[in-house]
């Protein structure tokens, strides 16, 4: 007898430790977000040497759109977008300064509509930019770890010159000390608890945003001897209008906070003094790090009871130059500025799982804003009006069929790209234009706004730009 009541003690404990949602019920949500991925990440082949086993298995579970753009290339006004389902050039967020609920007050966040349909919503790392961090409305719980002493050990070269732009480096920390692993263990602890509410759980990772300042073994796995360099054309910006040439040579953001140029650009500070391969080598290590958080949450899911309902989305809000058109971080509308990855996985024990793809690429273009409607699809709820992204659900069942949606991207007040399977055309506020065929130059090495046979191109592909740009 006293066996038997020691056995329905530990039944019982078991239940309470891991008790996850109904088959029947809505899907619980594990959101992920890496600041500043590009496409350098295994699966997409954005480079040979990329090392992100992690972020490729989630890829084998569902559909990775091989070209998803953000909103904007700048964190506060792509996540904003992305959070709300409203572009910027609706709710005139375009730079890092805006606060959300100062432009938006009444806006509804993916968030705060999981959280009045029924779910628990909980959240840590960055998921907001900066003074949005912790939108209350948002959240039933929000952690936010303490950040890491993160000092390089190996101190920079003593001869480059004051002025190098160099904040990468090596760090003799562990996981766990880091930021972003204190993210990823707080993740894992949710997933072994018990909810009686399905689940939002958010996790965002910081890296690779700068400093590229990771520990050591990660570096390690990209050896500076062999480390290759993005493709890049000499002379590639003589072709571009006045303003391009201006933001491919300085830090500009919309909200006039930082608006600076170092002597010559970051290009040419990081060429004087010899770093651009120690550059690439530290953003390589900064993902392969990231990409170690990400495993540790995805075996997490995997161990816990709710590994088969749970919706997977992973993205990044934007990309990343690394030299490309003489140009370093975001800030800029060209391809290599505004594409990054974008996963979805649907739960093998639920109604959304019927007819979603696995182990697919999707090469039609999609944007960031989709997210929202997407997730409100494949979790069962009801639609939401005054979204300005379309669900993704038909390209999730079928990733090769048409998709006639072209991609908006928006930098500052009335400055514009639009991305089709083919064509990206930018238009600047001052009138000055770019035209890259990405059928012939991935790279977008040549300009052809100036070419008259391809004005009529131009005159389709400005029907979509914005009719009215919030100030």
């Amino acid at each position: 007898m006293r066996s038997l009541a020691k056995t329905v003690v530990f039944l019982l404990a078991l239940g309470s430790f891991v008790q996850p949602a109904a088959a029947d019920g809505p899907p619980n949500v594990l959101f992920i977000a890496v600041d500043d991925l590009r496409d350098w990440v295994g699966h997409l082949g954005g480079h040979p040497q990329a090392k992100t086993p992690n972020i490729d298995r989630i890829a084998e579970r569902g559909v990775s759109f091989t070209h998803a753009y953000c909103s904007a290339p700048l964190c506060n006004p792509s996540r904003i977008s992305l959070l709300t389902g409203i572009a910027p050039s609706r709710s005139g967020v375009y730079g890092n300064g805006e606060r959300l609920r100062d432009k938006l007050p009444e806006a509804v966040t993916l968030m705060q509509y999981f959280r009045t349909s029924g779910y628990i919503v909980r959240g840590s790392g960055k998921i907001f930019h900066g003074r949005s961090a912790y939108d209350q409305e948002s959240w039933d719980d929000y952690f936010v770890p303490a950040r890491a002493r993160e000092t390089t050990v190996q101190q920079r070269d003593e001869r480059l010159s004051k002025s190098a732009w160099t904040p990468w480096g090596k760090i003799d920390l562990s996981d766990d000390e880091m930021f972003d692993g204190k993210v990823a263990s707080w993740a894992v602890s949710e997933l072994q608890k018990s909810h009686d509410k399905p689940l939002f759980l958010a996790c965002g990772f910081t890296k690779p945003h700068l400093p590229w300042i990771v520990p050591r073994r990660y570096f390690n796995l990209h050896p500076l001897e062999n480390i290759t360099l993005p493709a890049t054309l000499e002379g590639d910006l003589t072709d571009l209008p006045a303003f391009a040439k201006r933001l491919a040579r300085e830090v500009h953001d919309p909200s006039g906070e930082k608006n600076f140029a170092s002597q010559g650009g970051d290009h040419s500070n990081v060429i004087a003094n010899g770093q651009w391969k120690i550059a690439v080598q530290a953003y390589l290590a900064t993902i392969s790090f990231a990409d170690a958080q990400i495993g540790r949450v995805l075996d997490a899911l995997d161990d816990s009871g709710y590994a088969d309902n749970t919706v997977i989305v992973l993205w990044g809000d934007h990309g990343w130059h690394l030299g490309e058109k003489e140009h370093w971080r975001k800030h800029a509308l060209w391809d290599v500025s505004t594409r990054t990855p974008l996963i979805f996985v649907a739960p093998t024990r639920s109604s959304a799982a019927a007819g979603v793809a696995k182990d697919q690429l999707c090469e039609r273009p999609v944007s960031l804003i989709d997210i929202y409607p997407t997730l409100v699809d494949l979790c069962g709820l009801p639609k939401r009006d005054g979204l300005d992204g379309q669900s993704l659900q038909p390209l999730l069942e079928n990733p090769k069929r048409d998709w006639d949606h072209p991609v908006v991207m928006t930098y500052g007040y009335n400055n514009h790209a639009v991305q089709t399977r083919r064509w990206r055309y930018i238009r600047y506020a001052d009138g000055g234009e770019e035209l890259y065929d990405h059928t012939s130059d991935p790279n977008e090495w040549q300009n052809l706004a100036t070419h008259s046979q391809y004005k009529s191109t131009i005159e389709k592909l400005k029907r979509h730009l914005p009719e009215r740009n919030q100030r």
